[in-house]
């Protein structure tokens, strides 16, 4: 009986440790700078693990319009701010300040939103997470 239950306990902890080893870390973002993008709302992702903001955005150089993608929190992270899966739609007009993608590509980590109306919505500081808290 001691031994099955040993096996169970030990089943339940590798299980646990594949779950929470899944989760990706956010070294890919520069805590350290902050940009600012303006554009138009192409999707907002309202689901677990992660929100996701895609802008569309000019390029102020070629004219061109560019899609940068902005991660951000779990729906109930992001709901604790005050998203609703309805907060915006694809057309909204939207500034976001994130931390920027290390390797130069277009997207960063969300840190706070203002849409064309005023709404603004932040971030909270992730306990779980120094260099987030450090670059604030």
């Amino acid at each position: 009986m001691n031994l099955k239950l040993a096996g169970f306990v030990v089943g339940a902890m590798a299980a646990f440790a594949v779950q929470a080893g899944a989760h990706h870390s956010f070294a890919m973002f520069d805590h350290e700078k902050a940009i600012t993008v303006t554009g138009t709302l192409k999707e907002f992702e309202f689901t677990n693990p992660h929100c996701w903001l895609h802008v569309d955005v000019v390029d102020a150089t070629t004219g061109r319009t560019l899609e940068w993608a902005f991660e951000m929190g779990s729906v109930g992270q992001i709901a604790g701010q005050g998203w609703k899966a309805d907060t915006v739609k694809p057309g909204d007009k939207i500034t976001i300040e994130a931390h920027p993608m290390k390797d130069g590509s277009r997207g960063g980590q969300y840190m706070s939103a203002t849409l064309s109306d005023g709404r603004s919505f932040k971030q909270a500081p992730n306990r779980n997470n120094a260099n987030n808290n450090a670059a604030r």
